[in-house]
């Protein structure tokens, strides 16, 4: 049975990003007077993958800010012209030393975009070869800790720039944030269990998730399933699950299918509509279904996607036990040259 669930610990690890939500706020609203013209995201892994939340909603929002998501390695390499002193560039990792990452802030520093990074170590590397610094302080929650900063100065930075009206209920749902998280973890308990005695022995795994939802189809098939538990596990776009993906199913086939409240949804609903007939043993997990207490009507469609998170990373504790392959055990990431 996995551990459990400790729920002042898990809040307390979000503490630091809480307490600086005001400064990622006041940050955002003053570096959106600037004129700047383009927001690049820059990061690897799971926090690439929470910036294409920030980067879905800033598409939808926005009427001329020009915003475009990178992998470290591949925005060194195309080296795009347009890297000037009118593209701002955010950039994340957790501990502040992934290679990749550095290496793009180093090489940012020669540029004239101005860089903001967020981080979990004010005097990391990364945060030391950046403009502008936001840090959440310790905690093993960094992914969620670093959304909230995101999110904070992203909204702020917009209600300055593109009039964006829903900049105080961002800020109210993200102080609730961290109860509504520990909330999910909490409720997921008996179903988290279940649902890894189904999974524990399965071949391949395919993930689902259309528009943002694709965010947590993404981390959790290749940042938890694969990372942390060497699990076959593949995220599949549900907006292009009928142009080829949907060939390999079958009866015997297990998808874990997301349905977030975007504008997005029709398009996992879409594939639901087609599961029920031809793949009966996929799990769908809908944030409908889940009572985000303290979070703004109107922002439940933005924190959606890590709220499914939640749900699954509990799953993937579960699966840790039942396989006996604790979450931290890593074969090269970290052990070998690579």
């Amino acid at each position: 049975m996995a551990h459990p669930f400790d729920r002042s610990k898990f809040i307390g690890d979000l503490e630091g990003a809480r307490s600086e939500l005001h400064s990622a706020a006041d940050l955002g609203a003053s570096l959106g007077k600037k004129p700047y013209k383009r927001m690049y995201l820059v990061a690897c892994g799971a926090p690439n993958g929470a910036l294409s939340v920030i980067e879905y909603w800033t598409q939808k929002i926005s009427k001329s800010l020009e915003i475009r998501r990178y992998f470290p390695a591949t925005l060194l390499h195309q080296d795009p012209p347009s890297l000037d002193e009118d593209t701002m560039v955010i950039l994340g990792s957790h501990s502040g030393s992934t290679t990749e990452t550095v290496q793009a802030a180093k090489y940012l520093q020669k540029q004239s975009s101005p860089t903001l990074s967020i981080t979990q170590d004010p005097t990391s590397p990364l945060a030391r070869n950046s403009d502008f610094v936001l840090t959440y302080g310790p905690g093993n929650q960094g992914y969620y800790a670093a959304l909230m900063l995101f999110l904070s100065f992203v909204s702020a930075f917009l209600e300055e720039k593109e009039d964006w009206v829903l900049n105080k209920e961002v800020l109210t749902s993200l102080k609730s944030f961290p109860e509504c998280l520990a909330e999910t973890f909490e409720s997921e308990e008996i179903n988290a269990g279940e649902v890894a005695n189904r999974l524990k022995d399965k071949a391949i795994l395919y993930i689902v998730g259309a528009g943002p939802v694709f965010c947590t189809a993404y981390v959790i098939a290749n940042c938890i399933l694969m990372e942390m538990q060497r699990l076959h596990a593949h995220p599949l776009e549900a907006a292009e699950f009928f142009h080829g993906p949907f060939e390999v199913i079958d009866a015997k086939s297990t998808l874990i299918l997301l349905l977030g409240e975007d504008p997005s949804r029709p398009e996992a609903q879409r594939v639901a509509n087609f599961c029920k007939t031809h793949a009966p043993q996929t799990i769908l997990y809908d944030s409908l279904s889940y009572p985000m207490n303290g979070i703004e009507d109107e922002i439940r469609p933005i924190l959606a996607p890590f709220i499914l998170d939640a749900a699954l990373y509990r799953v993937a504790e579960h699966l840790a036990s039942l396989r006996n392959h604790p979450l931290t055990l890593r074969r090269y990431m970290g052990e070998v040259e690579y």
